[in-house]
């Protein structure tokens, strides 16, 4: 433990000093450093997905900066500091743990996360929606998986988790309908539902949805780059080329790919 606090006291040394004495750190503020923050937060995203242990030691470190640098910044108009920062979240996780530091029985982790929403709605108005601790800004499929999350936490869920692909059914079949009629509102509206229910299905079967998706985008752009290689070496064209042709190379790069 002693080697992980003096490594987080120089972190905190260093910060104090750059504070002081570098032009960039000091112009910044809470407002700036918010898009830098999101971004941080992406490329771990991104290095997880790629398994890249050695880039997310890298895009950890980055963020740790910025929750130091945060905390500085507000430490300054003695609003909180890092002290306050971390003995928040402390006292959070011993509270919404009661399974583990007081004498409430779990049999699993889904009654750990019932419990969870439980007690996070006892800490906050009662008046509160379920709902009011999704963020506004986060993006779409994000929020959908939250939404569901969240309502799961108070029992608004589906009995046996196979019975949502009745429902996925059910909206691709609205969907189809709404297609034929050619009522462009309600396409949207139905392409929303379905997939709303896809993201749904995802979850009860422990899939990320975002992480599955990304998953699939990097898949395609491997397989496409391939198909692009393979015709440029031949001399071809791919606007020149039929959809046929463009399958037989993708073909060929879906076996490249395994």
């Amino acid at each position: 433990m002693k080697k992980e606090l003096e490594a987080f006291n120089r972190l905190l040394e260093i910060m104090d000093e750059l504070r002081e004495k570098c032009p960039w750190d000091q112009k910044q503020t809470i407002e700036s450093l918010r898009t830098l923050t999101i971004e941080e937060t992406y490329e771990l995203a991104e290095a997880i997905i790629k398994n890249d242990m050695k880039d997310v030691k890298k895009e950890l470190g980055d963020i740790l900066l910025h929750i130091v640098f945060y905390s500085k910044i507000a430490s300054e108009t003695k609003l909180f500091d890092i002290t306050d920062v971390i003995n928040g979240i402390n006292e959070k996780l011993v509270h919404r743990h009661p399974h583990v530091f007081g004498d409430v029985k779990v049999k699993n982790h889904r009654e750990v996360e019932e419990n969870w929403e439980e007690i996070k709605m006892n800490e906050k108005d009662s008046k509160k929606s379920v709902l009011s601790g999704v963020p506004d800004s986060l993006p779409a499929l994000i929020k959908a998986t939250r939404i569901q999350q969240k309502v799961r936490g108070v029992g608004f869920d589906w009995d046996k988790r196979s019975q949502i692909w009745d429902k996925v059914r059910e909206e691709l079949t609205e969907l189809q309908h709404e297609v034929e009629c050619n009522d462009q509102e309600k396409i949207e509206a139905e392409f929303g539902d379905l997939f709303f229910s896809i993201i749904n299905a995802a979850r009860l079967y422990d899939i990320d949805p975002e992480t599955a998706l990304e998953r699939t985008n990097k898949k395609f752009i491997k397989r496409f780059k391939y198909l692009e290689e393979q015709t440029i070496n031949k001399g071809l064209s791919l606007k020149n080329m039929t959809l046929e042709e463009m399958n037989h190379y993708w073909e060929h790069a879906k076996k490249y790919d395994k």
